[in-house]
């Protein structure tokens, strides 16, 4: 017994070893994942480890240029713009990460329950799905911004049900190619019930695609909080949002104070190119004919 077990770790260690060497050898996904854990660390440390309150105001350091004593320069109200970029970080990975936590939570059983049934669930499901698609994920997820309210879990919540439609059409597609599969046929016949077959069969061999589809989704689920918030259907006022800085600051970059509208959308170009490269390098290493 004890030979066996020695035997089969190493067996069932080594596609884990093989996906880690794929993904750390492509260097645009190290790269990727180097920007996502950077920003990530800045929204968890950088508020405890600057000295400046995101929301204090200093009417005698207004809009004032980067300089040793405010690195990224201040704001309208006298607020320091690092500061509130690193905070704002944390609102944005929160909306991205949450937004699609929601949008998996509905579509992955709804595109699992048509792909495996099949029938009119299927076809339920798959028209209503389609209605959902005809209309643009950020133009769908600012309308029911709206009509849930201002604020970020009305935000998280309009950008998880506006992003649900694309992993029910994932899931489902991913379903029916494995339901064909003789290990998936072959617990039919021996009458496993479906939930078994589902959560043993069906689960494990989809899970690679949602985890690829969930790290790209992230970016545009980033990109669309900055746009609910520029448009102040996202994070309210004085809490920072990279959004709303950037609504903020393009009503002062004709006259010269850039650093206020520049740095927020430089972090969320690298945020959102970060997830990207992330995506990629974990579609490539989870792909078995890639060597």
């Amino acid at each position: 017994m004890t030979l066996a077990l020695d035997t089969a770790s190493p067996a069932a260690a080594a596609p884990r070893s093989r996906f880690w060497g794929k993904l750390l050898r492509n260097r645009t996904a190290a790269f990727g994942g180097g920007l996502v854990v950077l920003f990530a660390l800045a929204a968890i440390l950088g508020p405890w480890v600057l000295p400046w309150d995101p929301v204090q105001t200093s009417w005698s350091a207004v809009r004032k240029a980067p300089s040793a004593a405010h690195w990224f320069g201040t704001d309208e109200l006298g607020r320091d713009v690092l500061a509130r970029v690193l905070s704002g970080a944390r609102a944005s990975l929160l909306a991205g990460v949450v937004s699609v936590s929601i949008a998996i939570a509905i579509g992955g059983p709804l595109g699992i329950a048509a792909g495996y049934f099949g029938g009119w669930t299927d076809s339920i499901i798959s028209r209503c799905t389609e209605a959902l698609l005809a209309c643009p994920f950020l133009i769908l997820a600012i309308a029911l911004g709206s009509v849930l309210g201002a604020s970020l879990v009305n935000a998280m919540i309009a950008i998880g049900i506006a992003a649900a439609p694309l992993f029910i059409r994932l899931t489902r597609g991913q379903t029916l190619a494995v339901k064909t599969e003789d290990f998936v046929e072959g617990a039919r016949a021996v009458g496993l019930p479906h939930r078994w077959i589902i959560i043993r069969y069906i689960l494990p061999n989809i899970f690679a695609p949602i985890l690829v589809q969930a790290t790209l989704i992230v970016a545009q689920a980033i990109i669309a909080e900055a746009s609910l918030s520029f448009l102040g259907l996202g994070q309210q006022p004085p809490a920072p949002s990279w959004g709303a800085m950037l609504n903020t600051g393009k009503n002062f970059v004709q006259q010269g104070q850039w650093w206020m509208s520049v740095f927020p959308g430089v972090a969320i170009f690298f945020t959102v190119l970060g997830f990207n490269l992330l995506g990629d390098g974990l579609r490539d290493a989870l792909d078995p004919r890639e060597s």
